[in-house]
């Protein structure tokens, strides 16, 4: 039986949702949060990283939503949700799946940092955390999070879908910095096509049981 080792409101989502999408039958080993929101230690005994998301199948641990992807969608995929080979949509799929995290996370990551440290400083130290943070909000993050959410817009532009007209397991990897960029970052401000990428993956079915068997899910916190 194929394990997921679930971390609440993680990006193990993303893999609930594939497996719903996919059929493929799936059982959830739970880990919740600690206080300061890092994965509990427990998770070390499953992979050396402690983090999340992981499966295990047949003797194998596979690590990084990724690498989970591609795994589920060779597996199981019988050809769904991945462009056929040697197209242009099969390129589009290969480099928005890995772009998700490769390139579009780290500033989305930045941003959650930047803005969680005033409020985690020692009071004294409170208003000088605070203005090295907005003075890096405003010089390095926020832009590069414009330049990113101007790019999602206009490839939403070309096709439904990011890598063409299909859904694939690429819209599934991408849907975790639209949220997160939604949630924090501003996404509803002139990005309508990028707004509306979140509402019909919302509407999937898939996407709504992958919800009530992960548990609550704010991406933004």
């Amino acid at each position: 039986m194929l394990t997921v080792h679930h971390l609440n409101n993680s990006r193990s989502q993303r893999v609930l949702w594939l497996l719903e999408e996919l059929g493929v039958p799936y059982e959830i080993v739970r880990y919740q949060r600690q206080a300061d929101m890092r994965a509990p230690k427990e998770l070390r005994a499953i992979h050396p990283l402690g983090k999340s998301p992981v499966i295990t199948e047949g003797g194998n641990t596979i690590a990084e939503s990724g690498a989970i992807v591609e795994y589920l969608v060779a597996t199981y995929g019988n050809g769904r949700f991945i462009p056929p080979p040697n197209t242009s949509e099969r390129l589009r799929y290969t480099y928005w799946l890995h772009y998700a995290e490769g390139s579009a996370m780290p500033p989305l990551l930045l941003k959650l940092l930047f803005t969680l440290m005033p409020k985690r400083a020692p009071g004294l130290l409170r208003p000088l955390v605070r203005k090295v943070s907005n003075q890096a909000l405003a010089t390095l993050v926020n832009p590069q999070l414009k330049q990113h959410m101007a790019y999602w817009e206009e490839e939403l532009g070309k096709s439904e879908w990011f890598a063409g007209n299909e859904f694939t397991a690429a819209d599934i990897q991408m849907s975790f910095p639209l949220e997160a960029a939604a949630a924090r970052g501003g996404l509803q401000d002139g990005h309508p096509r990028a707004m509306a990428f979140l509402d019909r993956i919302h509407a999937r079915p898939a996407y709504s049981r992958a919800l009530e068997k992960g548990g609550p899910y704010t991406v933004g916190r």
